[in-house]
């Protein structure tokens, strides 16, 4: 959640993660030396440490990172406004926030309830409620099965740096290979003109035509056949799709659904938003729940890493 709006919620954070400390309530401000990266360079801008409601935060990279807790979701309320970097924050498109990871990151999910896991881009801070580690947007939550409860008891793990741009993030947003160019064609030499000779002409012989002879009985004439009609596909919003990824231009699209066709049927889907429009790529996956976790392994093994369920 943004930084301008954590004054709505509870202060209650705690000061410890698995042994690490990652805030103090000294309610002082940094010594001059913490604001002061690794490369010996100023701080900027979510780097900075920060405080809220007396409690100081220190942003910084952790590659270790591998934390249990309450994961939360957060939506409507912040929907359309702006993240802690400056992102529009979108409650249908999968993402999270969290206190003192770099933004933004990359990190996993997973609700130790039900198994389930995802790859998110961090773009915002928070949650600064109770013993909360890590707070998903509505659309995360629901792919994690635990929107209808609020909250879960979740693993998080540091994966690494994100991509500045959200339409370029590997897992949440994927991205597909480039298509190889064909190969050179082989060079020949050039034949003389004593090398072309001419084809073989090649000559059918047709049997006699035999003359119809009339016939007083009326010729019997089978009616001509029906074309049968064109397949209609119902609307796959009625069944499970799985998102393989969502591209700022078609062009991508059209790549990741072309390396996708061994896994099924693949379609573009295109979202406006504010900011341009998104093709959202996804593969039909029937109206079985474990079909549809099936088919999302095998849309991970093809190189979509952050693929994810979309419910009916």
């Amino acid at each position: 959640m943004a930084l301008a709006a954590a004054s709505l919620a509870a202060c209650a954070t705690p000061k410890y993660e698995f042994g690490r400390t990652v805030a103090t309530s000294t309610g002082s401000a940094p010594r001059p030396g913490s604001m002061i990266g690794r490369d010996g360079k100023p701080l900027r801008g979510t780097e900075k440490p920060y405080q809220i409601k007396g409690i100081w935060y220190y942003p910084h990279e952790d590659r270790n990172y591998n934390v249990v807790g309450i994961g939360s979701w957060y939506g409507e309320q912040f929907h359309n406004r702006k993240t802690s970097n400056g992102e529009i924050f979108d409650m249908n498109l999968p993402s999270a926030a969290h206190k003192t990871l770099p933004l933004p990151s990359l990190v996993e999910v997973t609700n130790l309830d039900n198994g389930r896991k995802m790859i998110l881009r961090v773009n915002d801070r928070g949650p600064f409620v109770g013993d909360r580690i890590i707070d998903l947007s509505k659309a995360a939550a629901d792919e994690l099965g635990y929107r209808r409860q609020g909250v879960a008891r979740v693993r998080v793990k540091y994966v690494g740096p994100a991509p500045r741009r959200a339409l370029e993030a590997p897992r949440q947003y994927a991205q597909a290979a480039p298509t190889p160019p064909p190969p050179p064609r082989p060079r020949t030499a050039p034949r003389s003109f004593e090398d072309i000779q001419e084809p073989p002409q090649r000559v059918q012989v047709l049997p006699p035509r035999r003359e119809a002879t009339w016939s007083p009985a009326p010729i019997q004439q089978s009616a001509p056949p029906i074309n049968p009609p064109d397949p209609v596909f119902t609307s796959s919003r009625s069944a499970y799709r799985v998102q393989a990824g969502s591209f700022s231009t078609r062009e991508n699209a059209e790549k990741a659904v072309r390396q996708l066709t061994s896994a099924g049927r693949a379609s573009i889907e295109a979202v406006e938003r504010a900011t341009g429009t998104l093709y959202r790529v996804t593969v039909a996956a029937g109206e079985d729940e474990s079909a549809a976790w099936t088919l999302r392994e095998r849309v991970e093994a093809l190189g979509y890493s952050g693929a994810t369920i979309l419910r009916p």
